[in-house]
């Protein structure tokens, strides 16, 4: 089908739909109908009619048009939809070969639609028509900027069947709670928009499905829009298409995720951040002394050979230009060339940062060094580092995966368990554990890369196979992005190898640091055990570290490495925990000297940095224009 010749077919090609449409004039055009259509062959014709003639009793001629959203039927649907678009006049066809979802459908629709009040109902004509009149008018009049029809006004019930009454009232009731709208019913197929409202909120709405309606009626509220809900008669037809178990969950997940976006991150401040992290840090301590006697822990420290732990932090030093040297070529892949020399300040600095302000708000700082100082861009500067990280994640992972199988298959890790719980059973099942846990690890480590070397997409074919709902489409979205982050350098196998190489190498010295301070405390333990229970821990507490609750993971690395050392070691809690606050109080300070060190050959100054990086979303895309910052 081609585009049409009203000028809307540059909407219609970039998202790869096309519309027909019978004679009609665009700039007469004030009212647009969408109808959203997937699989509705039995009934798309009809409802295309009965809502022309019913436009027809309140509209004059020429001032509306009819939308048929169709969504990557699979049904006789998109041939009736457009044999309509060229028998009636005012009826459009836009049709998707790929599904975009309930909300993806309408948002494209609307978009391209000629009129000034926009309006979308429900194929299957459940609500009854005489309330289309009341619908359009509220908004073509102004009397609100959006109107939604509703089953649950007081005096106007709907009579709905147990299965999906009790759903909605559920549903409705915990929007009402946490999202403060005092509307009765937010996903009644029964709405209407002014143009000058939807184009404010609609790029700010973000689910494309079933929770598109909330949102939508959320979005609007929050902008300052009005918004009229009015009752309707309804009657139901058909089984419903949201399923009650799939599709409501997903949709409480997006609940949070708008509560959230609206209520608390706006009040996280950096200073809010900051308190909340020392908070949770004192907390931690003041619970552990209920289990920890924090003199012997002390104890411990005083007594560590000092040669041994000056020894690791020389190991850790020489790891940092292998930093500098991976990032080098990751950086390489996107087109940028650098002096190693220059990045490993760049990350420097940026650690220093993690390790000074919450959230990991460091990360952006290194887009800003790269950008300030060599003029990359924000999109390359954070598109590197989220390659970086990815690689970070596979290479703790793959080792912490590798030595649990490692225990696993000797029969380590079942003496071990059995002599700190004193079971057996306990053992076999651990050993169990083990092998399950660390099989998945490598699995999932293989999977990924295998995705990466390819061009097609595995990862949304294989979620949507399960579930096409709103929160597997988030989820799909996060893990296309992990393994588009790997794809930038999975594409050329011999930068591909070359990083995976130097991680593994980065995080080989890591372990070898945490392995020389352990040793520092005089554990007693063989080379081999000492070597595989550091990989492990260090694997595990880094991991740990990626929830961004405090500066650079303080206390929870500590805890994880102190948790696997107990449980994989006859050593006390006090030396584990002893020897984990010696490791990362020696990583830290290794950054913190070489960042201020890095500061003050780049001039640049990490408060600085940090402001000018809030304004840029995740994706390097900055929310304002700004120039170039100047040197400080």
């Amino acid at each position: 089908m081609s585009g049409p010749a009203d000028g809307s077919d540059a909407v219609a090609e970039q998202a790869g739909d096309t519309a027909e449409g019978a004679t009609l004039d665009p700039a007469g055009v004030e009212v647009s109908v969408v109808l959203p259509a997937y699989n509705e062959e039995n009934t798309i014709e009809e409802t295309v009619r009965t809502t022309l003639s019913t436009l027809a009793t309140f509209l004059k001629p020429g001032s509306y048009e009819v939308i048929v959203a169709e969504d990557g039927c699979e049904d006789r649907t998109p041939d009736i939809a457009d044999r309509l678009s060229k028998e009636l006049p005012g009826v459009r066809h836009f049709h998707s070969d790929e599904r975009l979802g309930r909300g993806g459908a309408l948002e494209e629709a609307f978009s391209a639609a000629h009129g000034e009040t926009l309006v979308y109902f429900d194929t299957d004509l459940a609500t009854d028509m005489k309330h289309l009149a009341e619908l359009v008018d509220t908004v073509r009049t102004g009397e609100a900027d959006v109107a939604t029809g509703s089953r649950w006004m007081p005096g106007k019930v709907a009579d709905r069947p147990a299965k999906r009454g009790v759903p909605s009232k559920g549903y409705n009731g915990t929007v009402r709670l946490f999202l403060r709208t005092g509307l009765r019913d937010h996903q009644c197929g029964f709405k209407a928009i002014s143009r000058e409202a939807f184009d404010a909120i609609h790029d700010d709405v973000e689910d494309r499905h079933w929770f598109w309606d909330t949102e939508l009626l959320v979005r609007a509220q929050r902008g300052g829009f009005r918004v009229k809900e009015f009752p309707v008669d309804w009657e139901p037809k058909g089984d419903s298409k949201v399923d009650l178990v799939r599709d409501v969950l997903g949709m409480g997940s997006q609940i949070i995720r708008t509560w959230w976006q609206l209520s608390v991150q706006p009040r996280i401040t950096r200073r809010v951040s900051l308190a909340a992290s020392v908070l949770l840090v004192v907390l931690a301590l003041a619970f552990s002394t209920q289990y920890l006697d924090f003199s012997a822990v002390a104890a411990n420290i005083g007594a560590a050979d000092p040669v041994l732990v000056a020894a690791a932090a020389a190991v850790y030093v020489v790891s940092w230009p292998l930093r500098g040297l991976r990032y080098r070529d990751i950086l390489a892949e996107l087109g940028f060339t650098e002096r190693i020399g220059f990045l490993t300040g760049a990350i420097f600095v940026s650690q220093t940062g993690n390790l000074v302000f919450p959230a990991r708000a460091g990360d952006a700082v290194r887009a800003y060094v790269v950008k300030a100082r060599r003029g990359i861009p924000y999109p390359s500067g954070f598109a590197s580092l989220a390659a970086e990280r990815v690689f970070d994640l596979l290479t703790i992972t793959a080792l912490a995966g590798a030595v649990l199988l490692g225990y696993a298959a000797t029969g380590q890790l079942a003496v071990v368990v059995e002599s700190v719980t004193g079971a057996p059973e306990s053992g076999r099942i651990a050993v169990f554990v083990a092998m399950f846990v660390g099989a998945v690890a490598i699995a999932a480590v293989v999977g990924i890369v295998l995705s990466a070397r390819t061009d097609r997409n595995h990862v949304r074919a294989l979620v949507t196979r399960f579930s096409s709902d709103s929160y597997a489409d988030f989820v799909a979205g996060v893990l296309e992005r992990f393994v588009g982050d790997v794809q930038k350098i999975g594409g050329n196998p011999k930068a591909f190898t070359r990083v995976g190489a130097t991680s593994l190498l980065i995080w080989t010295f890591d372990v070898a640091t945490a392995a020389l301070v352990l040793q520092a405390f005089s554990p007693g333990l063989t080379p081999a055990t000492l070597i595989s229970v550091c990989f492990f821990a260090v694997s595990v507490g880094n991991l740990a570290k990626v929830l961004p609750l405090t500066p650079g993971g303080v206390g929870l690395y500590e805890a994880a490495f102190t948790l696997l050392v107990v449980g994989l070691t006859p050593l006390s809690s006090s030396l584990a925990l002893g020897a984990a606050i010696v490791d990362h109080a020696v990583k830290n300070a290794v950054t913190v000297v070489g960042g201020i060190i890095s500061m003050l050959a780049l001039n640049v100054s990490l408060t600085t940095a940090v402001e000018e990086t809030e304004d840029v979303d995740d994706e390097g895309v900055e929310e304002e224009s700004v120039e170039e910052p100047a040197a400080q």
